[in-house]
């Protein structure tokens, strides 16, 4: 639906109009924390607007990850278009859709990323997004007792913590690694991110950390807030080149808000650029040949896709009694629960890969290109999530950090339920390829190493008869996923391709910004939870000051 003038609609809706000051669209990684910014100010009225529901009971369990990666309830199950580089393909693309959004249904890994990626964006036309710049908000929002002060947040809303590595597949994955030149590095959010560590989580006493928890908790009842779930944005309302206000879908009808001050749209990667395609704001001839009058031409919206490709190398342990798959069944699992219920380490609060190194693919790079994430188990493919394997073994994911390929998102219908159009055009990008197969090497290399051999490791896939390049590349478009890391698709700069400038401000329209993973120019190094939280941070603080300039 495209976007209306304010002052469009009928009268019973018209009634039923609220004005605030802000309306903040989507109440995930980004979204939950500008709302809880934003309305600790009494002063300020803000509507939070969720097109999912208040919770999901797995959400607050870690391993109910595994539960929602395929679960309608509380995931948008999104699937991206068929390519060569998936073997024809249509890879699952989860999205949280809940309160909290993806950070109440992902992996709960906590990377920052480089600082060289902050600069980068600086460098790119970006100011106030250098690491100096981004490294205050990211010591804001965590609650971290390791590390150094210089670059770890000790009272911030969201609780992180890592478990020291006692067990013993891990311990010995730390040695491997080192027999490999890989060196332990207990803060890879620190001063430096190279080296293999186990994996720091927004996990606290056996309970996830999402936003929703850690941002919108407290919130709630503050008279000033109010959040409104089951409320799917079906288009911006504006007056002239003025965004002023949303129309969006709840059971039995449509409503519309009004915004005194602004609409901030936190619909993430996916949803954000969907709403201003609706809106009327994109590719001019995108929009007219859905019937959708263009409101402001921006040719960047929902170009710019980019995610983390990787495959998940698999390797079958002959010792017993070591992985999940032998420790998580019968009455190995009613101990896992009994461990957990006494807030011991224990399969269910567990992160989704508990160990990761961050290596460089080659000599002579000034920093990791290479992520390896492990997870001590195997998993079969299940109609409602991946379920247990009982064959004993392990995954290691392997991926280039910063990958060049680069896909788009666009809509392919006027109405606001259709699920738009995701194609990610992986490998397109000749390095890509070329890097995944040397992160392949160095996870063979790891699991080859002396520390391994007392757990009896056999490789699984991709299989010791591939070896070459092209065999290997061959496997990973039968096999490899995304680590559900989208971004970029309301790149943030001043070319003509970016949708938003460096205050997340729409280019061309007065009272919009869009604050999510969508205004990143480039994917960090790592994971993209941690700085989705901190480009809210910013986001509301950048608010605050405009509104008070």
């Amino acid at each position: 639906m495209a976007g209306t003038d304010a002052g469009a609609g009928s009268s019973r809706e018209e009634a039923a109009v609220q004005t605030y000051d802000y309306i903040v669209v989507g109440a995930g990684s980004a979204g939950a924390v500008v709302a809880s910014r934003l309305s600790a100010d009494p002063r300020t009225k803000v509507l939070l607007l969720e097109a999912g529901p208040a919770d999901h009971p797995w959400s607050r369990i870690p391993i109910g990850f595994a539960k929602l990666i395929a679960n309608p309830a509380a995931n948008w199950l999104y699937s991206a278009e068929p390519e060569a580089a998936t073997n024809g393909r249509a890879i699952p693309v989860p999205r949280g859709k809940l309160l909290g959004g993806s950070s109440a249904i992902n992996g709960m890994a906590f990377v920052r990323g480089q600082a060289r990626d902050f600069d980068t964006w600086a460098q790119m036309g970006n100011r106030g997004w250098s690491y100096a710049d981004v490294l205050p908000f990211f010591k804001r929002m965590e609650s971290y007792r390791g590390g150094e002060d210089a670059f770890r947040g000790r009272n911030g809303p969201l609780r992180v913590t890592n478990p020291a590595p006692r067990d013993p597949l891990c311990a010995a994955l730390i040695q491997a690694a080192a027999q490999c030149g890989i060196a332990h590095n207990p803060d890879y959010n620190g001063a430096t991110q190279d080296g293999i560590a186990m994996s720091q989580a927004t996990i606290a006493a056996g309970r996830r950390m999402s936003t929703a928890r850690c941002y919108l908790d407290p919130a709630r009842k503050r008279a000033n807030l109010h959040i409104e779930t089951g409320a799917l944005a079906a288009a911006l309302e504006f007056e002239g080149l003025r965004c002023t206000g949303v129309r969006y879908a709840v059971p039995g009808g449509m409503r519309t808000a009004r915004a005194a001050r602004e609409v901030v749209v936190c619909g993430g990667t996916i949803n954000s650029p969907q709403l201003l395609e609706l809106s009327g704001i994109g590719q001019p001839d995108r929009l007219a040949d859905l019937g959708i009058p263009v409101r402001q031409a921006l040719a960047g919206v929902g170009e710019n896709l980019r995610d983390h490709y990787a495959p998940r190398t698999r390797w079958a342990i002959g010792a017993r009694g070591i992985t999940y798959n032998d420790r998580g069944r019968g009455a190995g699992l009613v101990g896992q629960a009994l461990r957990y219920a006494l807030l011991q380490p224990s399969m269910l609060s567990m992160v989704a890969a508990p160990i990761r190194a961050f290596v460089r693919s080659r000599e002579g790079l000034e920093a990791p290109d290479v992520l390896l994430g492990w997870v001590p188990m195997l998993t079969e493919p299940g109609p409602r999530g991946p379920r247990l394997s009982r064959q004993s073994g392990m995954t290691c994911y392997a991926h280039p950090m910063r990958p060049e390929s680069r896909g788009h998102i666009h809509i392919v219908s006027a109405k606001p339920g259709r699920p738009p159009a995701i194609r990610f055009n992986f490998l397109s990008a000749p390095i890509d390829a070329e890097i995944t197969a040397r992160a392949i090497r160095i996870a063979r290399a790891v699991m080859a190493a002396p520390a391994m051999a007392r757990f009896g490791v056999s490789e699984l896939a991709p299989g010791t008869a591939r070896d070459t390049d092209d065999e290997l590349i061959d496997w990973v478009r039968q096999a490899a996923e995304t680590t559900y890391h989208p971004v970029g698709t309301c790149k943030m700069g001043a070319d003509p391709m970016a949708v938003v400038d460096a205050r997340l401000r729409v280019h061309g329209i007065a009272g919009l910004r869009v604050a999510d993973a969508s205004i990143m120019p480039a994917l960090t190094s790592g994971n993209t939870n941690a700085p989705a939280i901190m480009i809210g941070e910013k986001a509301a603080e950048m608010i605050r000051e405009d509104a008070a300039a």
